[in-house]
């Protein structure tokens, strides 16, 4: 009995272990873009995780200042986070400081664990519903997402939550630079904040916008990601750092707003003629045009029909 028990044991323990046994380094080579004075961006892939891009597919960035460095969306792994450490010590052997997650999907933080592990005492800040979310089960569910859409590339991954609210209005002084952080309610998700960076000109605008890729909404508002949109525009910042896609000018923000907009607004004049969302669609899409050769504007339009004729018949009552 006793040798049985041993053996379970044993083989248990190894189990665990090979369950547990992290993932390999990202295979592909990326490089830090410097987009304005101490401002830099790894642009990630387009796609969607896949075992391919080992899940990496968002735009982790970091800010210089004289205390240290500050890192916005880590990533969706330690896999990325450590491939973000890595290019930050390409730039400077300063030590991080704050990490901001911008909303509660697992692709733009889930790489704090990374930084957490080597900067033990980092700040790690994020909008209160998000840490609750976390908290609720939103981690561990971003966990089997990405070990599922990636076939195993993010393993070794566990949930490194923020520990700092931040909210509309609140300013973050770090090493001389003001980050102000922007909450208008319901956007991407209810967990959004983008972080404006007036000395720097620029802002930080996590998926309330992709630029040159769809993003899903299936927990976002049109009409408040529209809005948040617009708020990011009358911020005068120069440089704008999409979620997904290419830096660019306001051009990263008013593209994105300009695409919700003509499918609402367009979802709202076929409803008011009593069009289902599916009979819209085929109506609705020679009006899309401009957007087409986004990546994922064939697999995520109908559903951003759907959601949009959900929010208009909301509306209505």
């Amino acid at each position: 009995m006793r040798i049985f028990l041993s053996l379970f044991l044993v083989w248990a323990f190894t189990g665990q272990v090979a369950a547990e046994q992290k993932a390999p380094a990202l295979k592909a080579a990326y490089s830090p873009q410097k987009v304005a004075d101490g401002v830099f961006v790894i642009h990630g892939p387009r796609g969607v995780p896949s075992p391919e891009n080992q899940g990496f597919m968002n735009n982790p960035a970091f800010v210089m200042t004289t205390e240290g460095v500050v890192v916005i969306d880590p990533g969706s792994s330690v896999q990325v986070g450590e491939m973000v450490l890595a290019q930050i010590r390409r730039v400077t052997d300063k030590p991080v400081v704050a990490v901001f997650d911008t909303h509660v999907h697992g692709d733009h933080w889930l790489g704090n664990q990374a930084i957490f592990e080597a900067f033990p005492k980092v700040k790690i800040y994020a909008h209160p519903k998000m840490m609750e979310r976390v908290e609720q089960g939103a981690g561990a569910h971003w966990l089997e997402v990405m070990m599922d859409m990636t076939r195993g590339a993010t393993a070794g991954t566990r949930v490194v939550s923020a520990n700092s609210p931040v909210d509309e209005g609140t300013v973050i002084s770090i090493g001389g630079l003001d980050i102000h952080v922007l909450h208008d309610g319901k956007s991407h998700t209810d967990t959004d904040i983008m972080l404006h960076l007036p000395a720097r000109g620029v802002i930080f605008l996590g998926d309330n916008a992709g630029y040159g890729r769809m993003l899903r909404l299936n927990d976002g508002s049109f009409q408040g990601n529209i809005r948040n949109l617009n708020r990011a525009l009358a911020t005068g910042a120069k440089v704008f750092v999409p979620g997904h896609g290419a830096t660019a000018g306001p051009e990263a923000a008013s593209e994105y707003r300009d695409y919700l907009q003509a499918v609402y607004a367009g979802v709202q004049s076929y409803f008011e003629q009593d069009l289902s969302d599916f009979e819209i669609k085929p109506r609705l899409l020679p009006k899309l045009a401009r957007w087409k050769d986004w990546a994922d504007f064939d697999s995520l339009v109908g559903s951003h029909i759907s959601l949009a004729y959900l929010e208009v018949e909301a509306a209505e009552f």
